[in-house]
């Protein structure tokens, strides 16, 4: 007699608040024995202070599993898109984004 299988389905609620996203062009990554902290940072055009818009806080075994699953997704969005240009240079502050400072 078969047992029968359980349903391992997640239903996963997205408020429209939450779905609207957060822009980050910044991310800083922080680590201890127990926990991985990830902070999502906006930085803006000739302003010398930037702010953290998202803080995620992550077990270890998650931060591999995120790991994984974002270099999974890299290599999918570039078999379909093309190769995602990288500069390896990093970036100095404060970042003018290559234009010319604004006055007001």
């Amino acid at each position: 007699m078969e047992e029968p299988q359980e349903n391992n389905q997640i239903n996963i609620e997205l408020s429209e608040e939450m779905a609207e996203g957060i822009y980050s062009n910044l991310a800083m990554i922080a680590h201890s024995h127990s926990e991985f902290v990830v902070d999502f940072i906006r930085l803006m055009p000739g302003v010398p202070k930037a702010k953290v818009k998202a803080r995620i806080v992550l077990t270890p075994e998650h931060a591999k599993r995120l790991l994984f699953a974002l270099g999974d997704n890299v290599k999918r969005y570039e078999e379909s898109f093309g190769m995602i240009k990288q500069i390896d240079e990093a970036p100095r502050f404060p970042l003018h984004f290559g234009g010319k400072m604004g006055e007001a």
